[in-house]
């Protein structure tokens, strides 16, 4: 799921309104499937650890707001298995 929210870097830039450190994320926002997922969490801890209204980046308290918020089409493009994931959605 995390690596799903480096695709849309501008969402996570909108939701951590001020403080947020972009250039704290790893890799590409184009090809988030090479990124460690180790490397994530982390790097995305340390990307907000200065927000003023949310705070340090926290799966529970954040993840589900993210996720209803960032474009699935960016997700798409970023993330082949998200596509095909997606696209086996759709088919139900």
């Amino acid at each position: 799921m995390e690596a799903w929210f480096l695709a849309d870097r501008e969402t996570l830039a909108t939701f951590y309104d001020g403080g947020f450190l972009p250039k704290s994320l790893p890799g590409s926002a184009t090809n988030v499937e090479i990124i460690r997922k180790e490397d994530i969490e982390p790097a995305l801890k340390n990307a907000t650890r200065k927000t003023a209204t949310k705070g340090e980046y926290h799966k529970i308290n954040h993840g589900a707001a993210l996720l209803a918020q960032i474009d699935p089409a960016k997700v798409e493009k970023a993330s082949p298995h998200a596509a095909s994931f997606h696209q086996f959605l759709r088919g139900l």
